[in-house]
C-alpha cells in the first residue's frame, strides 16, 4: 500500500501535487474511499428489547428539540446507564415509546409511536414528528420499560405565508465546560423565547486540566466513545440540560466539537495522516449527530456530514445556517493575524465550498421573508487587529478569505437580498458590525448587518480590557461597539424592526451570576445596520 503522507501543517502550504509522494489525483481517490465508509446498518441481529430494565435513570441525558417547520419537529433522547457512563447499555436495540401533547398533562396527545434506539447510534433517538399545528407549542415525553423522561418543551414554525407579529430567540456558543460554569443558560431559561440558536463550539476537544473550575473527563478527543463521554459530561450541566428541555434549538459546529481550527481536510497540527485525521473526522461528527436533534438529512456519512439547511418562520424570518469548517480551503496565509495580501484573493479559496456557497446564494435569491439570517461562525467583517500602519487580520475569520467574502456581499448588494442579518459566535467577544461592501470606502454602500456573540463561558470571568480589540475597535469604522464579558444575545423580530439586546454574566468561574443588558441595538426594516438603543 502507499504510504500516505499529507502535509496537515497549520497553514504553510497546501497540498501539492507530486509533492509528497502522492498524485492529487491517487489522493482525492483515497479521501473518497474514505469518506464512503459507511456507520454500522442501522439494524441489529439482536431483537429488540421491548420492557427494558434499568439500574438508574436511562434519560440522566435529557431531552431536546430542534429544526422545527410548520408541521413539525425532531424529539431527542438518549438512554444511557449513567450520565458519563461510556460503557453504555447492553448492545442491544431498545425500542422507546414517544408522545407529544397540546398540553403539559398530557390529556390532549397530539402524535405518539415507537422508535428503535440503536446500540450503533449510542442509543439515541431521533424522531421527526409530522402532522402538528403550525406556530404553537407542545410537550413531548419518552418512555422505556418502567421508566419516563423528563418532559419537554417545543414549538412548530409558522406556515410560509404566515406573517407572524413577533418572533423571540436567543444565540450563543463557544462553552467551554473547565472555564466556568453554563450561568448564562439559567437566565436564559427565564426568558420567553421561541428558538434557541448555538453557533458551534458546544463542547472542547482538549484533555482535562487542573486548577480551573471543573474538569473535562479523559485526555484529548479520539476515539467515538472519547467524544460520547464529552458530550454526555457536557450535558450534566442543570441549566444547558435545561435549555434543551425549554426550547427548540437550531445548531451548527465550528471547530472544537472535532479539531480546533481544522480547515476543511487540515488538520491543526502538523504531519497528520489523512486517514488518522477522517478516521477523527468520522467520530467526532457521529457523536455530534448522537447528541443534537438533528433530521436525517443530517445524517453522517463516513467523515462527511452535510449540516447547512434552512428553517423558516413563515414571511417574518428565514434562518440559513452555514457550515464554516467543513468545506473551507485552508487558510490561504497561515493561521493567526496577517496581512491581508497574496493568498487572501485567490479565486480558488473558499470559505463555503462550491456547493454550499450556491445553495446559499439560491436560497437568498428565492427568499421572500422579511428578515434574512445566516447562522455562521466566524467574524464576517475585515476587522483590523493590527493598526494602521500595518493592518493584520485573522486569516481563520471571513477576511483570510477576502475573495469569498467579497464575492457574497457583493451578491447580496447586487440581488437586493432583504435585510441580511449575520450572526457569529468563536471570538468570545461581543462586537456589533455594519457590513459594508467595500470596507476601505468609508461611502461604500452598506450591505448588512452583523451581530457577534460572546462566549457562554470560554475566556473565564469577562469584563476585561483586551488592549488588542480596544484599539480595533477605535480604529475599524464599521464596529458599532464591543463588550468582553460572557453571556448570550437575545433577539426579538417584527415586520418593521429587529431588536438585539446583549446580556451578559460577569461571572463563571462558580455557579450563579448577576446578569445586565450591555447595550440594546435596533435594525430597521430596508435600512441596514444597526442603531444603539439609549
Amino acid at each position: 500500500m502507499t504510504d500516505f503522507y499529507f502535509p496537515m501543517s497549520r497553514k504553510r502550504d497546501r497540498f501539492i501535487p507530486g509533492r509528497y509522494g502522492i498524485e492529487r489525483r491517487e489522493f482525492l481517490r483515497y479521501v473518497a474511499a474514505v469518506s464512503a465508509i459507511p456507520f454500522l446498518p442501522l439494524q441489529s441481529q439482536e431483537p429488540v428489547v421491548k420492557s427494558p430494565r434499568f439500574a438508574a435513570d436511562p434519560f440522566s441525558l435529557g431531552v431536546s428539540s430542534g429544526d422545527p417547520t410548520s408541521d413539525g419537529v425532531v424529539l431527542w433522547t438518549r438512554l444511557a446507564a449513567g450520565p458519563v457512563d461510556i460503557s453504555g447499555l447492553p448492545k442491544q436495540p431498545v425500542e422507546v415509546r414517544w408522545e407529544i401533547s397540546e398540553d403539559e398533562g398530557f390529556s390532549s396527545i397530539a402524535k405518539k409511536g415507537t422508535v428503535v434506539a440503536l446500540p450503533q447510534l449510542g442509543h439515541s433517538v431521533h424522531v421527526e414528528v409530522d402532522g402538528l399545528e403550525p406556530w404553537r407549542w407542545y410537550f413531548y415525553r419518552f418512555h422505556a420499560g418502567d421508566a419516563t423522561s423528563p418532559v419537554g418543551r417545543t414549538r412548530t414554525a409558522p406556515r410560509a405565508e404566515m406573517m407572524p407579529e413577533e418572533l423571540r430567540f436567543a444565540f450563543t456558543s463557544c462553552q467551554h465546560f473547565e472555564t466556568g460554569y453554563f450561568n448564562g443558560y439559567s437566565h436564559m431559561n427565564q426568558e420567553d423565547f421561541d428558538l434557541v440558536v448555538h453557533l458551534g463550539d458546544y463542547i472542547y476537544e482538549y484533555a482535562g486540566r487542573d486548577k480551573l473550575p471543573r474538569k473535562h473527563l479523559g485526555g484529548e478527543l479520539h476515539t467515538l466513545d472519547d467524544y460520547r463521554q464529552r458530550y454526555a459530561q457536557y450535558r450534566t450541566d442543570d441549566q444547558l440540560r435545561e435549555a434543551h428541555r425549554l426550547f427548540p434549538w437550531l445548531v451548527t459546529w465550528d471547530d472544537h466539537e472535532f479539531d480546533n481550527n481544522y480547515a476543511g481536510l487540515v488538520s491543526e497540527e502538523d504531519g497528520v495522516s489523512p486517514e488518522v485525521f477522517l478516521a477523527r473526522r468520522m467520530n467526532a461528527y457521529q457523536a455530534y449527530y448522537e447528541f443534537m436533534p438533528l433530521r436525517r438529512r443530517s445524517f453522517p456519512s463516513g467523515s462527511d456530514m452535510k449540516l447547512y439547511r434552512r428553517c423558516r418562520y413563515g414571511r417574518l424570518a428565514n434562518f440559513h445556517v452555514l457550515d464554516t469548517r467543513q468545506y473551507r480551503t485552508d487558510q490561504p496565509n497561515g493561521d493567526h493575524q496577517k496581512p491581508m495580501t497574496g493568498k487572501v484573493f485567490d479565486a480558488n479559496t473558499t470559505m463555503l465550498g462550491e456547493d454550499q456557497e450556491h445553495w446559499l446564494m439560491s436560497g437568498l435569491t428565492r427568499s421572500d421573508a422579511t428578515w434574512n439570517v445566516l447562522a455562521q461562525q466566524v467574524m464576517m467583517a475585515p476587522l483590523n487587529r493590527g493598526d494602521l500602519e500595518l493592518p493584520k487580520y485573522s486569516m481563520d475569520q471571513w477576511p483570510g478569505y477576502e475573495f469569498s467574502r467579497r464575492r457574497l456581499l457583493r451578491f447580496m448588494h447586487e440581488r437586493s437580498v432583504p435585510n441580511p442579518v449575520v450572526l457569529t459566535g468563536d471570538i468570545h467577544v461581543n462586537w456589533v458590525n455594519d457590513l459594508q461592501l467595500d470596507f476601505e470606502d468609508p461611502d461604500s454602500p452598506l450591505v448588512g448587518t452583523e451581530l457577534v456573540g460572546t462566549s457562554m463561558t470560554s475566556g473565564g470571568n469577562g469584563g476585561n480590557v483586551i488592549k488588542e480589540y480596544e484599539r480595533a475597535r477605535d480604529q475599524n469604522s464599521f464596529v458599532k461597539w464591543y463588550n468582553s464579558n460572557r453571556g448570550y444575545v437575545s433577539c426579538t423580530l417584527t415586520p418593521s424592526e429587529w431588536i438585539t439586546k446583549y446580556q451578559v454574566t460577569p461571572i463563571v468561574d462558580r455557579l450563579g451570576s448577576p446578569m445586565h443588558t450591555a447595550a440594546s441595538f435596533r435594525i430597521e426594516n430596508g435600512k441596514p445596520g444597526a442603531q444603539k438603543i439609549g
